[in-house]
């Protein structure tokens, strides 16, 4: 791959997708982006006429995504790297959020990136080369109460983008979960759906947990710029990592979350040998 690229970023309107776009655009590299609207595609492509090109797209609309890929390679240029980064949370007790949360939830956070995935694949195969970020979370590897629905569309997107990446290395073609920790994105805030509480024996788990989201919105630690750099730096790595924590907090929870499981395992593995045939 050349020193300038290509990137195909969905979700650039704010956070880690604005932030990633207008970095590589500062590096001299090409950005198309995914956006729902004209107007914020007028305003993007304002950031770099030539550079900063803008796609109408609706990644939850799998059949338009391959056109638009299509498009894009034979109108714009050879895609270099695609990040998935377009996603929501959605925030409710299990009990309380319906099969249609969950549905949407995984339309947005995996069958989109997916889609996208398979319409960009073909073009990487036959280049032999190419990288995929799909921007998961620390959500992807630990848990909270109150974020299951989440917490399953981001665990869902870790094993696809670590299997994926075990069937495209050999074919110059590399994966990386990137896992944020808190960042001051709209995660937090416009981007998160709140389903309605009706059952009071969750308060006392629960409550304390959703009041400290919303307390600690547009005040996380993380900066999106300087994941930017973080994810441009990865792009530029001959052997990227197939994880990348981001953040101070994302480090500790999942060393928690590791030593966590290793005494677990250890205390029952007898029990979990046992089940083999003598």
């Amino acid at each position: 791959m050349s020193d300038t690229k290509t990137f195909f970023i969905t979700g650039v309107s704010s956070g880690f997708g604005r932030a990633l776009a207008e970095a590589a655009l500062a590096d001299g590299h090409t950005v198309v982006g995914s956006l729902r609207s004209q107007a914020d595609i007028t305003e993007f492509e304002a950031l770099k006429p030539g550079f900063a090109f803008g796609r109408l797209l609706d990644v939850t609309d799998t059949a338009a995504i391959a056109p638009v890929i299509a498009g894009v390679e034979n109108g714009v240029g050879a895609i270099d790297v695609l990040v998935n980064n377009a996603g929501y949370g959605h925030e409710g007790l299990l009990e309380e959020s319906t099969i249609d949360d969950l549905r949407r939830q995984f339309e947005v956070n995996v069958f989109g990136p997916v889609a996208l995935i398979q319409a960009v694949l073909p073009y990487m195969r036959q280049r032999r080369a190419g990288r995929i970020l799909n921007i998961t979370s620390m959500g992807g590897i630990v848990t909270f109460p109150g974020l299951s629905v989440y917490h399953g569309s981001k665990f869902a997107l870790e094993g696809i983008s670590e299997s994926l990446g075990k069937e495209v290395k050999s074919l110059g073609i590399h994966v990386t979960a990137v896992e944020p920790g808190g960042f001051r994105t709209d995660w937090a805030g416009r981007s998160m759906v709140r389903a309605e509480r009706s059952i009071s024996d969750y308060d006392e788990i629960f409550e304390p947990w959703r009041q400290r989201r919303l307390e600690r919105s547009g005040k996380q630690l993380g900066d999106p710029k300087k994941a930017a750099q973080v994810m441009l730096r990865l792009i530029a790595s001959e052997n990227p990592p197939t994880h990348l924590l981001l953040g101070r907090d994302a480090i500790s929870f999942v060393r928690e979350k590791l030593g966590l499981l290793k005494t677990e395992f250890d205390a029952w593995e007898q029990v979990s040998a046992s089940t083999d045939f003598e």
